[in-house]
């Protein structure tokens, strides 16, 4: 299933999203989609909970995309398989004074996952390559300078033991405008509701162009980005937890070993204390 997505991992392969499909394939339905997405869910649970037993890694989800492209969705049905205990969403939205005193990444790692945890990010340092570039809010060699500050961040992360996901939720922009006008509609989505959606729309052309830079120039082999097709809510879940599975299903024998070896030490604890004569 993860070949469902576009894997960028490769900072010299050059990224042209108007030739990524947005849509599902075509051999793959709702229906099955589902099936699918709960096997992949309840693979998930099993996981985390080794992972948060065995506490050598933990868990790092990035999720990009443009305005209605589904990551608050994501979150949801995707983190909804997991157990709330270890896990933890943080939105990045415009700094504050104390954040914009320090360096942009600043704010960022403090929100890292500690070992054995899963953080999912939504919204992201990305940003700081993004919004930054197409507002013009600071100086182009600032933030072109910013990539390779990226790329050593997440570097650091992935020696310390940190496995990343990065996801582009790749959606076209007739089905952004059909989001954005449903939200209009829904009397309990209208707290959504914001013209900057609209007003950022305009530049669809300067945020695309923003992301193929970001993603090409961060991208590597330990923290790759995935394309995912998001014009339809049902896949663009599955493809995101299939492509979890499949990069942590190599870590389960670790973590079993890491969790018997645990055990083990446990039992000769309690076994010496009994000797001793405890109860």
């Amino acid at each position: 299933m993860a070949s469902y997505v576009t894997t960028f991992d490769d900072a010299d392969k050059k990224v042209h999203l108007a030739e990524i499909s947005t849509e599902p394939p075509k051999d793959v339905t709702r229906e099955s989609a589902g099936l699918q997405f709960s096997q992949f869910g309840a693979e998930l649970f099993e996981l985390q909970d080794l992972l948060w037993g065995a506490r050598t890694h933990s868990v790092l989800i990035v999720l990009q995309g443009m305005d209605g492209a589904g990551k608050d969705g994501a979150i949801k049905h995707v983190a909804g398989y997991l157990n709330p205990r270890g896990v933890s969403v943080t939105s990045f939205g415009i700094p504050t004074r104390e954040e914009l005193e320090h360096d942009f990444l600043w704010r960022v790692h403090q929100r890292t996952p500690r070992k054995g945890e899963w953080t999912l990010f939504n919204r992201s340092h990305y940003e700081d390559v993004l919004v930054v570039r197409v507002e013009n809010l600071i100086p182009e060699a600032q933030w072109k300078q910013r990539y390779g500050h990226i790329r050593d961040f997440e570097e650091l992360l992935s020696e310390h033991d940190t496995i990343i996901f990065k996801f582009f939720l790749h959606i076209s922009r007739d089905e952004q405008k059909e989001r954005l006008l449903e939200r209009e509609q829904d009397e309990h989505a209208a707290w959504k509701l914001n013209a900057g959606d609209w007003k950022t729309r305009q530049k669809w052309d300067e945020y695309r162009d923003a992301y193929q830079d970001a993603i090409r120039r961060c991208a590597t082999p330990s923290a790759p980005w995935h394309i995912v097709p998001a014009d339809s809510k049902w896949f663009r879940n599955l493809a995101i937890a299939a492509t979890i599975v499949e990069k942590l299903r190599p870590y389960k024998k670790l973590w079993q070993k890491r969790l018997d070896e645990l055990g083990e030490r446990a039992r000769a604890e309690l076994a010496a204390y009994r000797a001793a004569g405890g109860r």
